[in-house]
């Protein structure tokens, strides 16, 4: 069974942040609020975890791994970012966007699209999230909760535990969520492309 944390959706008790922290270094699979949905998430660089993350949701090799980072100066860390797209992302994050760019060297190969070897990254604005990923120190292999068979992801911590309590290792219950996904543009191109319409206005920036 997982473990259950009530973090305060507005002030992070750093206690429980630390404790999520502390189970993220250990390798755990955890569920998280974000400004749009829930999400799964796990150490950047644990396979196990990863492979875990695959299983619940079902998913291919083809499927795009988001990179939850804290600020632009880190997604530069793990995607290429070009002056316009620079100014593009400063402009949309924190939001509920995510981003698929070019992967640099830093990203492990197994994230990456295997033929675009793209990643997705993201900046929510959310105080829970923003905890982590400070004390951490690195971003949070991510990718939304919704479950196979479903149409919209999860967003009720109580439905969540009931559902996943024996899949995953933690959840952070941080009220209720978004009904939505983020939305998702494709950066790599010569202009944005929308791959996903979701929770983020798209519309300025297509």
């Amino acid at each position: 069974m997982s473990r259950l944390l009530q973090i305060h959706p507005a002030n992070p008790q750093p206690r429980l942040i630390s404790q999520a922290v502390a189970g993220l270094r250990e390798g755990y699979v955890i569920v998280y609020p974000t400004d749009s949905s829930y999400a799964l998430g796990c150490p950047l660089g644990d396979k196990a975890a990863a492979e875990r993350i695959r299983q619940i949701r079902q998913t291919d090799r083809q499927h795009n791994f988001t990179l939850v980072c804290r600020d632009l100066s880190e997604i530069a860390t793990y995607a290429k970012v070009d002056n316009q797209r620079y100014r593009l992302l400063k402009t949309a994050t924190p939001g509920p966007f995510t981003f698929i760019l070019q992967a640099t060297h830093e990203v492990p190969r197994r994230l990456q699209h295997p033929r675009r070897k793209t990643i997705g990254i993201r900046v929510p604005d959310n105080a829970i999230v923003s905890a982590l990923l400070a004390a951490l120190g690195e971003p949070i292999m991510s990718c939304t909760l919704m479950l196979p068979g479903d149409d919209w992801p999860l967003s009720d911590p109580d439905e969540i535990e009931e559902r996943l309590g024996h899949a995953v290792d933690l959840i952070i219950d941080g009220g209720p969520g978004q009904h939505e996904p983020t939305t998702v543009l494709d950066l790599t191109g010569d202009a944005p492309r929308l791959l996903r319409q979701g929770l983020g206005d798209a519309g300025p920036f297509l």
